[in-house]
């Protein structure tokens, strides 16, 4: 997520932290370098030249250059002005009598659908009672495609009435009847797909404010692809303009190595970002906190939506069962492989990697890819051991390993190379018992054991 950008900022923080004392002339040059790199980043530049204005008037004004920490002092204006531009967090307007309704719009190719779903179980989580509703009648496989989406999670779907194939509700009809059948069977959400075009016109917004004006929906939010940079900041404002929208979902976050939409968006728009796509799974979707993703872009590492992601995936049996394996004198393979599964669950190296403070620092010598594709092929070999081998490696003759080897379709060497892998990962586990504060090295050493590329 933004790793471009925050490449490019930690380049310059490095430079500034490497000046003994800063002066006006040395901030100057530093914040060129930010603009430079916001503008490349396809931040829209009125934007950045605000920015960049309020941050040198803030630097300067408070006398940085004089201070003991000026780098760490300039480095938190900058932080500070970009939670600023991306917004607080607002939350959804779910509060009204039920049935609410969310309408999802925005231009198709942007994952109005996949984020209906999305935000579905995201509400489901939250005990609503969700009912999703497809309004495009243009697009052949939308209903489909969304009624897929309900079924894989346990939500209902509308089913439009149909002769040959073809929908023979109109999107006005076709709410109406939801909501008649939301108020019977009291769901407390309904959720509208709205239908999405290539490009603007006039009879997608005139459906779209012919809808607004009939139901008068709680929520308008539009959906944006932020790999679109800038074009999507334009959409957004022409949609706004049209529909005065309550909020934006930027989706495909985890492919934008930019951030020019989620950096722009909101101060062109004037409205809050809500929600952000961080992968294809229904359930990669999160709540946005504007200062978690600055804490994200400058390398700071997102602990508190890590530790929520731990919670979303990671019951308390589960959380209390891997406190006991790190409590134990004994860390054995069994334990690892549950970590492996708990770790997996939060969203894997890839994902936690980025939310790790300090991981900035590092990051350039992990290769997050190499490190999944490692530990895809220490599981194979972990479930091809039995109980007594995960509990007592020390018992692996050549044989066994041999066996082992064979049922996880590995050569006898990977499975060498593993167990001295889950030898060093034990050293690191009892490292950690004795000084819980010193997680950066642990990251260091996980880099180092899962990143060496040992396996062929």
């Amino acid at each position: 997520m933004f790793d471009g950008l925050s490449s490019k900022l930690e380049r310059v923080f490095k430079n500034l932290r490497g000046y003994g004392k800063l002066s006006e002339k040395n901030i100057e040059g530093s914040l060129k370098e930010i603009k430079l790199s916001l503008l490349e980043a396809d931040v829209n530049y009125l934007t950045v030249k605000e920015f960049i204005e309020n941050v040198k008037n803030k630097a300067i004004g408070e006398k940085v250059a004089d201070s003991l920490n000026p780098a760490q002092q300039i480095i938190k204006i900058i932080r500070d002005e970009m939670v600023v531009l991306l917004g607080d967090n607002e939350p959804l307007n779910i509060k009204a009598k039920p049935p609410v309704i969310i309408m999802l719009i925005g231009l198709q190719g942007s994952g109005k659908t996949t984020t209906a779903g999305k935000l579905a179980l995201y509400l489901h989580r939250m005990k609503r009672k969700v009912y999703l509703v497809p309004a495009d009648v243009y697009r052949p496989a939308a209903i489909l495609q969304l009624k897929k989406i309900g079924a894989s999670i346990n939500i209902p779907v509308y089913e439009p009435s149909e002769e040959n194939g073809k929908v023979m509700q109109n999107p006005e009809n076709i709410l109406q009847n939801a909501l008649n059948i939301a108020k019977k069977q009291a769901y407390d959400t309904v959720i509208v797909d709205t239908a999405g075009r290539l490009e603007i016109d006039e009879p997608l917004m005139n459906e779209l404010k012919s809808l607004n004006n009939k139901f008068n929906p709680q929520e308008i939010l539009f959906v944006a692809d932020s790999m679109l940079g800038q074009s999507a900041v334009t959409v957004a404002k022409a949609f706004n303009d049209a529909l005065n929208i309550s909020g934006i979902i930027l989706t495909k976050v985890d492919g934008d190595s930019r951030g020019g939409a989620a950096l722009s968006i909101k101060k062109t728009v004037n409205k809050p970002i809500k929600f952000i796509g961080v992968g294809e799974k229904l359930s990669d979707f999160e709540v946005f906190y504007g200062d978690r993703i600055a804490d994200r872009i400058l390398g700071m590492g997102d602990i508190l939506g890590l530790i929520e992601k731990a919670q979303e995936s990671i019951d308390e049996k589960s959380a209390q069962s891997i406190e006991n394996s790190l409590n134990k004198k004994n860390f054995t393979v069994k334990d690892f492989a549950e970590q492996l599964k708990m770790m997996s669950k939060i969203g894997g190296i890839t994902k936690i990697a980025g939310m790790i403070p300090g991981f900035s620092k590092i990051k350039d010598k992990f290769n997050p890819e190499l490190a999944e594709k490692e530990i895809s092929k220490i599981k194979a070999i972990i479930n091809s051991m039995t109980e007594k081998e995960r509990i007592n490696p020390g018992i692996l003759n050549g044989g066994r390993r041999k066996r082992i080897a064979t049922g996880s379709g590995t050569a006898v060497n990977d499975v060498n190379i593993f167990i001295n892998k889950f030898e060093e990962v034990k050293k690191m586990m009892k490292a950690f018992k004795k000084n819980k504060s010193g997680s950066l090295k642990n990251i260091n050493n996980i880099k180092n054991i899962f990143n060496k590329g040992d396996f062929k």
